[in-house]
């Protein structure tokens, strides 16, 4: 059997996905209805890009949107490739490409005109606010919203987990949403009406979850447990020594990073319907926590702060990189550059030489350590790259540029994010809460 997707799921079936989760108003949606109640004006200022007032008595968006572009399909970095419209612009999680990398370091952090994320308020959810008595109103300097910026709107929240959130997935052909939690279940959720319809109690703390065409492979300790939607089986992956803290799939292999440090390898094996262990990488002196394939190399990244570059064929370290100064906690490919984000509050971008040796070609600098990365494109195909940091925040940056175009909040620190069909994205944070967010169309300024 191929564990390669084949993008099973029709276009039609897409559009169907959460649609009954939609009916009630996200808290962006709610103060864009309040605002157009009080007046029914857009913003002026808004419309020159530089509007300062949070909340802002006026419409930040045209009374009569644009029909929104055709919404782009796809995986997520560590999941599968990503590709929009424009294949020179695609996030990819396992690519088949050659590493023929090329050096174009000048096209990051070009900021524009550095629209995107404005206002004047302090970019902190309101205290009072979440507890549902903030007397402040619109004179309060906080964000009554869990988000900031143009471009995503909340669709809904899934409650019942009571952990943080480590694993997010969407296998192909379903309809069923999967959360992994560190209170040592999964929940499976009815893309239709947002039910949870099955618990199920996985004997262990969940550190990773990803899906690769029909298959659902949870990381615990000492175990990964591999299920396949469409046949019911149910497989115990042996081997792991501690947490499995990231999975990836590439070249019909499923690498699992682990606690004492190896990554341990398995192949599919049609005859026995069965994965069969197939080697165990051991160069990193510390637990690994991020994998993910692209150009036939699988990149891990480690709490020894290295990531280490493997051939996919040879299934050897070929290249360690030591730039970052702490847990390199997550890996992401976009086009021909490798992106890597650590507690050191850093992105590096990674481009390679005419050696076809990786080097750093751009590092981008936050206040906060960087938990995770996730690619995606908005509604007009533009390459997005989402980042969560340790001050439960995750952050919307255009690509090249790095431009910040938004930001979401949570509770607490988000350490999952998963992109879906038809502009869907989900986040899961500390508390255990998993959000739904639907991408919307960013109204253009008319004259």
């Amino acid at each position: 059997m191929d564990l390669d997707y084949n993008g099973g799921n029709s276009a039609n079936t897409n559009k169907r996905v959460f649609h009954r989760l939609g009916g009630g108003q996200s808290a962006n949606d709610t103060s864009s209805h309040n605002h157009s109640q009080q007046n029914q004006k857009v913003c002026y200022h808004w419309r020159a890009g530089r509007c300062n007032r949070f909340p802002c008595p006026f419409l930040h968006r045209e009374i009569s949107a644009p029909p929104p572009h055709a919404a782009v399909n796809g995986g997520v970095g560590a999941k599968r490739g990503f590709v929009g419209n424009d294949s020179s612009s695609s996030f990819s999680g396992r690519r088949g490409n050659n590493s023929n990398y090329s050096n174009s370091s000048g096209r990051f952090g070009n900021k524009g005109d550095g629209r995107g994320v404005r206002g004047g308020s302090v970019e902190k959810v309101c205290t009072y606010w979440v507890q549902g008595h903030c007397n402040r109103g619109d004179t309060c300097r906080f964000l009554h919203s869990w988000s900031l910026g143009d471009g995503f709107s909340l669709l809904t929240q899934l409650e019942g987990h009571q952990k943080v959130i480590n694993g997010i997935a969407l296998p192909s052909g379903s309809d069923k949403l999967y959360t992994g939690s560190k209170d040592e279940t999964v929940r499976v959720w009815d893309c239709q009406s947002g039910q949870c319809m099955v618990v199920i109690n996985v004997g262990g703390e969940v550190g990773c979850m990803i899906s690769e065409g029909p298959w659902i492979f949870v990381g615990t300790p000492n175990v990964v447990k591999a299920w396949n939607t469409q046949t019911n089986a149910d497989l115990s992956l042996t081997g792991p020594v501690g947490q499995v803290y990231a999975m990836v799939v590439g070249n019909d292999l499923l690498f699992a990073g682990t606690q004492d440090g190896s990554i341990l390898v398995w192949k599919f094996n049609a005859a026995t319907y069965n994965f069969e262990p197939a080697a165990s990488l051991n160069d990193h002196k510390m637990a690994v926590v991020s994998l993910v394939v692209g150009a036939n190399r699988l990149y891990s990244g480690s709490m020894d702060h290295s990531i280490k570059v493997w051939s996919l064929e040879t299934l050897q370290c070929v290249q360690t990189l030591k730039d970052h100064t702490s847990v390199v906690m997550s890996l992401l490919c976009w086009e021909q550059f490798l992106l890597s984000c650590s507690l050191d509050q850093t992105i590096k971008v990674w481009a390679a030489t005419e050696s076809g040796n990786l080097e750093v070609t751009y590092t981008h600098k936050e206040e906060h350590g960087l938990l995770t990365l996730c690619g995606m494109h908005d509604l007009e195909g533009k390459p997005i790259l989402l980042c969560s940091s340790n001050d439960s925040s995750v952050h919307f940056f255009d690509l090249p540029s790095f431009s910040e175009k938004g930001k979401i909040f949570a509770k607490q620190e988000i350490r999952a994010i998963q992109t879906g069909p038809g502009g869907l994205f989900f986040t899961g944070d500390g508390t255990g809460q998993v959000r739904v967010w639907n991408s919307v169309a960013i109204p253009t300024a008319t004259t």
